[in-house]
């Protein structure tokens, strides 16, 4: 399926290219939606997208919470020499990026294209894609969340559990 969900989030692949992926966020990204997100973008990371680009014109909620979600993927990104854009903001998220000051770590553009054209052109993808097929990307990561996501402490994430 283009399409991973849980009643508050929906993770769709709109498009695919060598180390890159376009997702759309639609819903609440928070507490509620977390691990989703984690394993299903985790996935997504694990198959060797380096350059992602969300876009998240149907995102409706984010609080901190999500927010932590993302500057973590910007960091893991980065830690492999790649790299997280943001297409589409709504109001509420840009708030909420300008308010924390995290406009600088995670910048937003004005439209999917726009941000596709920030990535070294050997990895970006068809835009819009030709035929309206979405890609397939993996379902679940063949890593473990704690290897792909805390490697190395993520200081966006909370810290493992001791199984208690």
């Amino acid at each position: 399926m283009g399409s991973w969900d849980s009643d508050r989030l929906v993770i769709t692949s709109l498009a695919a290219g060598h180390e890159s992926a376009v997702l759309r966020l639609s819903g609440e990204l928070d507490h509620g939606s977390e691990m989703l997100y984690l394993d299903r973008i985790g996935a997504a990371v694990s198959a060797g997208y380096r350059y992602l680009v969300l876009d998240v014109t149907a995102l409706v909620f984010c609080d901190s919470r999500g927010l932590n979600c993302l500057l973590a993927l910007r960091w893991l990104l980065h830690r492999r020499d790649g790299m997280l854009l943001l297409a589409c903001a709504g109001r509420h998220l840009a708030a909420l990026l300008a308010v924390t000051g995290s406009t600088e770590a995670l910048p937003v553009h004005l439209s999917v294209s726009q941000a596709l054209a920030t990535l070294p052109a050997e990895h970006r993808p068809a835009w819009p894609p030709a035929d309206g097929t979405r890609p397939l990307l993996p379902l679940r990561s063949s890593e473990s969340l704690e290897s792909s996501w805390q490697q190395d402490k993520n200081p966006h994430l909370p810290p493992p559990s001791n199984g208690d």
